[in-house]
């Protein structure tokens, strides 16, 4: 599946639109290069999903934890940016995480891949030179 977003106007579409696409999944896997807008969209999904905290990028503390106000539904919201040695994530406790059943959207898995659940998935944020973004779904294989 593939969500087009013209310009930042449109993000909260494109977050609702997520939101209907994501059916039973728990971990997102959100890959692009910095500055795609991975946290931007990220905090577009979680108030669309009825966070009213203030979301911020959890690059310093790793992870942010929210709740919706629609069921109250938990929401991990990871930034593996500084994460030097995959110890460092046994050593959160990642299991307790990515097991859980809660939402996780995860930005820079990809210093953390092989640790992933084998039903995440994955989301692609590609930057057009216009300024466009598309983002690709797709379960990891």
């Amino acid at each position: 599946m593939e969500i087009r977003i013209q310009s930042l106007e449109q993000i909260h579409e494109a977050a609702r639109q997520f939101v209907e696409a994501m059916g039973d999944n728990t971990v997102f896997a959100f890959y692009g290069k910095m500055g795609a807008g991975k946290t931007t969209f990220i905090k577009a999904v979680c108030e669309a999903l009825g966070v009213t905290d203030v979301i911020t990028s959890p690059t310093f503390a790793i992870v942010n934890e929210y709740r919706s106000d629609k069921g109250g539904e938990l929401i991990y919201h990871f930034d593996f940016y500084r994460i030097k040695k995959l110890e460092e994530v046994y050593d959160m406790g990642y299991e307790d995480y990515f097991y859980s059943g809660a939402l996780c959207f995860i930005e820079w898995p990809e210093l953390v891949e092989e640790l992933l659940p084998g039903d995440a998935v994955r989301v692609t944020i590609e930057v057009a030179d216009d300024g466009t973004r598309t983002l690709s779904l797709e379960e990891f294989a």
